[in-house]
């Protein structure tokens, strides 16, 4: 099991709700995006740690891998300048009651943060 972290400030009010994430394959001058590439490292059972507005709203378990299909209506303006065709990932959120702002918080991640940096 693997932990991730999704920003969501565009489209959460469509993919957690609706069970899912979506991102684009590529950037919109179609060069690679390590943050759209690890889609395609999430397997089913990892956590989806889902951030918008500075705090992490909702938790979420992948219950996919990454496979392509269009962008999602739904999703409207929201990235009209991602490609058509991107990475979606079923996955099963909980909303938080009592969101978490990281920022909060910073004096006991630090060390975690570098520990991790440190091995990655």
């Amino acid at each position: 099991m693997r932990y991730w972290w999704v920003n969501q400030n565009q489209t959460y009010r469509h993919e957690v709700p609706g069970g899912y994430l979506w991102s684009p394959k590529r950037k919109a001058n179609q060069a690679q995006n390590p943050f759209y590439d690890f889609m395609r490292e999430v397997m089913p059972g990892d956590v989806i740690f889902s951030f918008r507005d500075t705090y992490i709203c909702a938790i979420g378990i992948a219950a996919s891998h990454a496979y392509e299909a269009p962008k999602p209506l739904e999703f409207g303006r929201a990235g009209a300048y991602w490609d058509n065709i991107g990475w979606r990932i079923d996955a099963r959120f909980h909303e938080l009651r009592a969101r978490v702002r990281p920022a909060d918080h910073m004096s006991a991640l630090t060390p975690l943060m570098s520990s991790f940096l440190d091995h990655a």
